[in-house]
């Protein structure tokens, strides 16, 4: 039978109906799947009932989760990296320091080498991290040689001085002690650097720590006091060899630093640089007549101070007392010879520094030019000397040099430099094997010198005029000192740093060429002597050497001042 139009449009819309419906079907289950399984989920869990796969992740109470909060799940540590981190504070100085370079590089040079300076200066500081990052992970793998104490209020007190010893810059803790003294004179509006530089980057106190490892005593020539970065890298030194010491085992029970000062105020202005370092474990003491000297009797015996501030009169009241013991002081600065000398107090000195015993570096503020304070200063300064100085000035260079003019004759001008040879010879007990004399000649009349001091006994050397002249001579069982002899035009390719005695047998060189000899005559001495003879002939030369002795504080013969004036 066949079927109606009605029936096939009937069949034909339940296909399309069904096809619709499964097209939907597949849809709304796509989006809605997920959803379905965690309800699922949750029902199941709700009922107890658990799958197969989820009864494997049942789990019993433990000590560790009595509640079972976890079900089981361990708790997972985070794998520590091999590379320790460096802290932020050492970061953050290096960091202060190299962006404080390119500032200075972007004034001065354009953009192409600006760019070139910041690649450079990103490379030295990813391998200035490096290092830091290296000494610290040794420190992690052996700890035994790291020491670190806190004080009462948690500061550091000692550094890890056999882990970080680097000789070829300071240690960290000498840094964080710069830092600390910076950021506190910075805070009060008392830092007075006039390029706003980082107290660790001070050339003069780079130097201070170079010659201060060496254990040389220091001769800053630059004729003032001292001033504020000085006071603050000589105190942080300090701090960094008394917390070595502390790492040693070793106590410090006396002052391990003495600051002579010549008045009160200039006391309470070191204390205020030292104040820093108390959080530090440094303790500072300051003794001056302000005080009533019981009282600081009473403070002394409650306290062993690292650093002491003292003038000489109160000190030497203390010491008379046996109120103090300066057994263990390692470092002496004596700061202001100007003001020693006004005030009478250089025999002070020289008594306190007697009442010292042991080897003590000495660092002494020479803003004197008097021949008086010149003799104070060779007492107190002994052994080898490192200069230091602010400025390069003719009176800065030529400080503690002793300028001796003889007047004479043109005829008594070699046997008077010969005897100022012999004299200089008898001064010295234990001739040294290097050269210690020097003579300038020029001309053949002083080959008639030469021949005079080899037959006298003396050792007369040259590599230009005398080279046939054998370099020692040993006279009744005892070496005669060398003596060296240029020509003059080679002044200016001569080291005269090693030379204490210089002798111009005849001013036959320029004005310029003396000056050049004076400032760089004698640079690990205080002993230094240059000796000169001059005759009428030399008139020429009378007014700007009398200028030079007057700017050097030195003494002006009257003979010259009258050859001058005529």
């Amino acid at each position: 039978m066949a079927k109606g139009d009605d029936a096939v449009r009937k069949k034909q819309n339940k296909v399309k109906r069904k096809k619709l419906h499964n097209k939907n079907d597949r849809s709304s289950s796509a989006i809605s799947a997920r959803v379905a399984s965690i309800i699922a989920a949750k029902k199941r869990r709700h009922s107890g009932k658990r799958r197969k796969c989820q009864g494997m992740c049942f789990s019993l109470p433990t000590l560790d989760d009595p509640f079972n909060d976890r079900n089981g799940a361990k708790d997972f540590e985070k794998k520590a990296t091999k590379k320790p981190m460096v802290s932020h504070k050492h970061e953050n100085v290096i960091l202060k320091e190299k962006s404080k370079e390119i500032l200075d590089t972007e004034m001065v040079d354009g953009p192409a080498q600006k760019k070139e300076m910041v690649t450079v200066l990103k490379d030295e500081l990813k391998k200035s991290l490096a290092s830091i990052n290296t000494m610290a992970h040794r420190s992690r793998i052996d700890p035994g040689n790291t020491k670190i104490q806190l004080d009462g209020n948690g500061g550091i007190y000692g550094h890890q001085g056999k882990v970080c010893e680097n000789l070829d810059c300071p240690s960290k803790y000498l840094i964080q002690c710069l830092n600390a003294i910076e950021n506190s004179l910075r805070c009060d509006g008392t830092y007075d650097n006039e390029e706003d530089k980082p107290l660790f980057v001070s050339t003069w106190g780079v130097e201070f720590w170079k010659c201060y490892s060496a254990g040389k005593d220091i001769l800053e020539t630059s004729g003032t006091s001292s001033k504020m970065e000085q006071i603050a890298w000589m105190v942080s030194c300090t701090a960094d060899s008394v917390s070595r010491k502390d790492e040693e085992g070793l106590s410090v029970t006396s002052p391990f630093l003495l600051f002579l000062v010549p008045s009160q105020e200039k006391a309470t202005k070191i204390r205020s640089v030292c104040k820093p370092l108390k959080a530090l474990g440094i303790h500072t003491v300051s003794i001056h007549p302000g005080a009533s000297l019981d009282h600081q009797i009473e403070g002394l015996k409650s306290s062993e101070p690292e650093i002491m501030i003292s003038t000489p009169e109160r000190l030497l009241e203390l010491l008379s007392l046996k109120a103090i013991d300066l057994s263990g002081v390692s470092l002496l600065v004596i700061d202001g010879l100007e003001s020693f000398y006004s005030e009478g107090c250089l025999d002070k000195i020289n008594s306190i520094r007697q009442s010292i015993s042991g080897k003590t570096h000495t660092v002494v503020f020479n803003d004197c030019h008097r021949y008086a304070c010149v003799r104070v200063v060779q007492n107190l300064l002994t052994g080898s000397v490192r200069r230091l100085s602010l400025n390069s000035s003719l009176t800065s260079q030529s400080a503690c040099i002793i300028q001796s003019v003889n007047m004479c004759l043109s005829k008594e001008k070699l046997p008077k430099a010969i005897g100022v040879l012999d004299q200089a010879y008898r001064g010295r007990h234990q001739p040294q094997a290097s050269k210690v004399l020097y003579m300038v000649g020029k001309d053949d009349k002083y080959r008639k010198l030469a021949t005079t001091l080899k037959f006298k006994g003396y050792s007369v050397t040259s590599d230009l005029v005398f080279t046939e002249v054998e370099n020692s001579v040993v006279m009744k069982g005892r070496t005669r000192p060398a003596v060296s002899m240029i020509d003059i035009d080679q002044i200016g390719a001569t080291d005269f740093s090693e030379y204490e005695c210089v002798v111009l047998p005849d001013l036959t060189l320029s004005i310029d060429s003396y000056v050049q000899i004076l400032t760089r005559m004698a640079r690990y001495s205080v002993n230094g002597v240059l000796h000169s003879f001059f005759a009428r002939e030399d008139a020429k030369l009378a007014a700007p050497l009398i200028k030079i002795l007057e700017q050097c504080g030195q003494a002006v013969p009257e003979a010259l001042r009258k050859m001058s004036s005529s």
